[in-house]
């Protein structure tokens, strides 16, 4: 099936569809405990609480930038699976995961750090920060099992339910992409 491109359908396929109620079901888990921190935030009088450092400015947005890129490949590898391009549809998806395991890893260690900066059970503030970044860091790492997935049944062929579940992959980092967006902005706003 390399030799030609995949048909369009005119439909969504299974696989995207079901990506797509995943990602609606995740953005509302991600609006709750997005709701949460504005509403602890309003109502406590320090936010961060005293002894509690403020977060860092420049590496989560350096960092949020370096994820935010592995949309670009991830697109580029929808593509080039609906055109029939096997060889760079696995490029594609290795080059984002390199580049997304390297944020994850990076990210990992950091959130170690701050554990041991302040704790999670100290209070409200907390409990949301870790909430929401671990949260996060959760959804980033399904994706990267999910590129390991794709690419281990890419390394067998293209069929047309390959080529779905690529597009799915794409949809679902992309929404990932976009959580992440929103989380660092949350946090970073107690810096205000």
């Amino acid at each position: 099936m390399t030799a030609y491109a995949i048909p369009r359908r005119r439909s969504l396929p299974a696989a995207v569809f079901g990506m797509l109620v995943l990602i609606a079901s995740e953005s509302m888990l991600f609006a709750a405990f997005i709701a949460s921190y504005f509403y602890l935030r309003f109502h406590n009088v320090h936010w961060p609480p005293a002894g509690v450092p403020k977060p860092a400015l420049v590496v989560p947005i350096v960092m949020l930038g370096v994820l935010v890129t592995t949309s670009v490949p991830m697109q580029l590898a929808s593509r080039a699976v609906l055109a029939g391009r096997l060889a760079a549809t696995r490029a594609f998806l290795a080059a984002a995961l390199f580049v997304q395991a390297g944020y994850f890893a990076y990210e990992v260690v950091d959130f170690r750090d701050q554990l041991h900066r302040f704790d999670a059970s100290a209070g409200s503030y907390g409990s949301i920060y870790y909430t929401l970044l671990g949260a996060d860091h959760a959804h980033v790492a399904l994706g990267i099992l999910f590129d390991l997935w794709l690419l281990g049944k890419l390394a067998r062929g293209l069929t047309r339910y390959r080529a779905h579940a690529t597009q799915a992959v794409t949809w679902y980092w992309h929404a990932v992409n976009l959580i992440t967006v929103a989380v660092v902005g949350t946090l970073l706003s107690a810096r205000a």
